[in-house]
């Protein structure tokens, strides 16, 4: 990893980000006049393939996002990347043991827990060994910056090509927190001779915490937005940052996409579906306003999609229709089949492939 920048420059912003258009944030086919072509109907345009690089799973068992997948993804699924946040630390090492590269889908590489609370061990976990049947990686939540959080993840990052760091906070809504997270890195980050570093994965600030009930037209100009505009571009400073794109932390289930060519039943069912069209709109909208800054900042080589939420949500989602809501707002920003590839595919191969 080169070399950070200080955190003086990131705070006071050393590079002029260029904006996207209004019309990526409206609905597809909004966009202005007939000067510019309109983009490719969302719906037309899908990955190749795909690597959902975070699926949570207690035990490894791949049954429940198997269920939730549904035909438009799991026909295109190259592989998965398996998180055990959340699992019992003695069990660990039996369910790494256990499982199986040949499993369907297939699992790319397996994210184990670490904390940043404690001291960095002694000696390197066993799971972590080259010899693995399966590549598996570090992850971690961060909640505030200890007196070992620096150390621990310094350690984390000199023994695991990725590391994936859980925010379980909203940086745009808390100084002191945002302060100690970029000292943290800015610290972990401090390059020294012979010391090789692995990626710095970033969770819950793709879309980060809001409150859907605060009207969008004032979302654009809130202080919080602002905020989150400046702090996606100092992370995006730090080279080997990636962020993950995961279903938000919204205190709201991601609503679902009926099948193509769904027939009803009742009125009511018609109604139930429109109400959960409407909120897809809803949603889609928002998570362009914060996919902007990020993509400007990261570009689409440093954006991972991931179908299961960040701890710090405890929502309901599916993997089938979080897919569905993610591609389409990607979509609908006017990008090019690279770069939908880069997002889905690529970019989760590069990161959490064999070293």
């Amino acid at each position: 990893m080169s070399s950070p920048p200080s955190l003086g420059l990131r705070r006071k912003g050393i590079k002029t980000l260029p904006t996207l258009p209004l019309s990526a944030f409206g609905p597809p086919g909004s966009g202005a006049s007939g000067a510019s072509p309109l983009p490719p109907s969302p719906s037309a345009i899908h990955p190749d393939q795909v690597i959902d690089a975070h699926v949570v799973s207690l035990t490894g068992d791949l049954s429940q996002w198997k269920k939730e997948a549904g035909e438009t993804l799991e026909t295109r699924i190259g592989g998965v990347v398996l998180s055990l946040q959340g699992t019992d630390p003695t069990e660990i090492e039996k369910v790494v043991t256990g499982l199986e590269p040949s499993a369907a889908p297939p699992i790319l590489s397996v994210l184990v827990p670490f904390s940043l609370d404690a001291a960095p061990p002694s000696e390197v976990p066993p799971h972590l060994s080259a010899s693995a049947k399966i590549p598996t990686f570090l992850s971690t939540t961060f909640v505030k910056n200890g007196p070992e959080s620096a150390s621990a993840l310094s350690w984390a990052l000199q023994n695991s090509k990725t590391v994936d760091i859980d925010i379980r906070s909203d940086l745009a809504t808390n100084d002191p927190l945002w302060e100690g997270f970029e000292e943290m890195l800015t610290a972990a980050t401090k390059p020294e001779e012979g010391k090789t570093l692995g990626s710095i994965i970033l969770s819950n600030i793709l879309p980060p915490p809001h409150d859907l009930t605060l009207p969008i037209v004032r979302l654009m100009k809130h202080p919080t937005y602002e905020t989150y505009q400046s702090h996606t571009a100092a992370l995006s400073l730090f080279p080997n940052c990636y962020v993950k794109f995961l279903p938000p932390a919204w205190d709201a289930p991601t609503p679902s996409t009926p099948a193509a060519g769904a027939s009803f039943e009742s009125s009511q069912s018609t109604l139930s579906v429109q109400n959960e069209l409407e909120q897809k709109i809803e949603w889609k909208r928002r998570i362009k306003m914060y996919l902007g800054p990020v993509v400007e900042a990261f570009g689409y080589e440093r954006i991972i999609f991931g179908s299961s939420h960040s701890s710090a949500s405890t929502a309901q989602s599916s993997a089938g229709d979080w897919y569905e809501i993610a591609r389409e707002s990607f979509a609908e920003l006017g990008i090019d089949q690279e770069a939908v590839n880069n997002v889905f595919f690529n970019n989760a191969r590069k990161v959490y492939g064999s070293a």
